[in-house]
């Protein structure tokens, strides 16, 4: 052991005995063992010293104190949860510029199963969601690399790269009989966190990708457009959050209070005083209360989750879709000097309604798998109808059968042509477009 690593260590147990004979002084043994502030144990502390003295004397090959000491926090925090983890300075500032929606990468987010690395989901728009890469895939190698034994942040680390380079991930994958094969190309990736389009006159679409600093304004931005070019009104809302594997708690809150008028959007409760807070509403509803349908499935998580609790537990939307991952804990970023930090789990955030869907999920209000839909075969032969049939009585309010007009300016074969594409291209969101009209059909029969 060199003289460095000694004389830190003589002076870290120095410390820790000086810190247990004041504990000592004036506080009864049992308590001070008690109490989450007393002092590390020293008998622990000396089979860490010792550990370290064999690793350093006996490793087949020499290993700088640096590493050890790394590793050894790296070990520490790694094992709380699948979401704590110590971040070095690389890991700190790709944690740091992820959130402002641009990071170098292969486009997916990941965590741990059964020590394998498993996709949450795959991002919009990048190289692993192009590849085929799905939410729920075990990653079992990476290039010939083992996952197994391996920690997360190492998988992680073998996965980013410079761009334009290749890593081939091999998966294994539910309901497939071998394991599945990708060779993707790394690329910078840019995430939009919010996309937008009318559906159809009246009926938004709204894609939320990742939670990001801009994501509320964003979002509110794409609703005043979509206003606009429905002449002022809309008549119902998709919002999409599949896949969306959360991101900042202030801009999920955000998104749920453009939403909502009143009431608790989530709480979050932890073992400290400044760790336990509630946040609400403030007055504007963005929709004017027209119908929204979120759509979630089993790559929504953290902070998707907190905006479906929100906006289910209020009966402001209607959830469909699969049952959601289930991460329903808080992780907050704390500085270490200047250039490394702890990412560690200090809280669980609850719904208005007081649930935790820590590991349980948000359950959707309409059961909907992701299922393909695909057009039935054309045979050219067209049914009959009653306007086919000779002498048929012509309808007295002078229809012009062979024109057919509707009040948009669409024929009915143009209007069943863009229903038809929209169901095979996204089945999720084609059956939304039809919740949102069926509300829409009640809610003017109620007047």
């Amino acid at each position: 052991m060199n003289s460095f690593t000694r004389n830190t260590l003589i002076l870290l147990l120095g410390m820790l005995a000086g810190l247990s004979l004041a504990i000592g002084q004036g506080v009864m043994a049992e308590k001070a063992a008690n109490s989450p502030n007393a002092g590390l144990p020293l008998e622990s502390v000396r089979t860490l010293s010792e550990v370290f003295d064999k690793i350093k004397q006996n490793y087949v090959e020499e290993v700088d104190d640096k590493t050890l000491l790394n590793d050894a926090v790296s070990g520490m925090v790694s094992s709380l949860d699948p979401h704590s983890s110590y971040l070095d300075e690389k890991s700190f500032e790709e944690l740091r510029v992820g959130t402002t929606g641009e990071f170098g990468g292969l486009g997916i987010v990941v965590g741990m199963e059964d020590g394998f690395v498993k996709v949450v989901s795959p991002i919009d728009d990048t190289p692993a969601q192009r590849a085929g890469v799905q939410s729920g895939d075990l990653i079992i190698r990476l290039d010939d690399k083992p996952v197994k034994g391996m920690g997360l942040d190492e998988a992680v680390k073998i996965m980013r790269g410079k761009p334009g380079t290749d890593i081939t991930l091999t998966v294994v994958r539910k309901g497939e009989d071998k394991p599945l094969k990708f060779t993707i190309t790394r690329d910078r990736i840019r995430v939009k966190s919010v996309k937008s389009k009318l559906l159809e006159p009246g009926y938004a679409y709204v894609r939320i990708s990742q939670f990001q600093e801009r994501t509320g304004k964003d979002l509110r931005k794409a609703i005043s457009k979509m206003k606009k070019e429905s002449k002022g009104k809309l008549k119902g809302l998709v919002l999409d959050l599949r896949n969306n594997p959360g991101g900042l708690l202030d801009s999920a809150v955000s998104v749920s209070d453009a939403f909502l008028n009143k009431g608790v959007i989530v709480s979050i409760k932890g073992r400290t005083e400044d760790s336990k807070i509630s946040q609400s509403a403030t007055p504007g509803d963005i929709m004017n209360g027209a119908p929204i349908v979120v759509l979630v499935n089993e790559g929504s998580a953290s902070a998707s989750e907190i905006v479906a609790g929100a906006l289910q537990d209020h009966k402001r939307a209607i959830i469909m879709g699969e049952l959601t991952f289930g991460k329903g804990s808080v992780q907050t970023v704390i500085p270490i000097g200047t250039n490394t930090a702890l990412k560690l789990t200090t809280a669980r955030y609850y719904t208005p309604s007081g649930n935790s869907i820590q590991a349980e999920g948000i359950k959707p209000d309409i059961d909907l798998d992701n299922i393909k839909v695909a057009k039935k075969e054309n045979n050219d032969i067209k049914a009959l109808s009653e306007a086919d049939l000779t002498g048929h009585l012509e309808n007295p309010n002078g229809k012009d059968k062979k024109n057919g007009k509707q009040k948009d300016g669409k024929d009915g074969k143009e209007e069943t042509k863009d229903a038809l594409a929209m169901a095979t291209d996204d089945f999720p969101v084609y059956e939304a477009l039809n919740l949102l009209k069926g509300l829409n059909l009640l809610s003017q029969q109620g007047k």
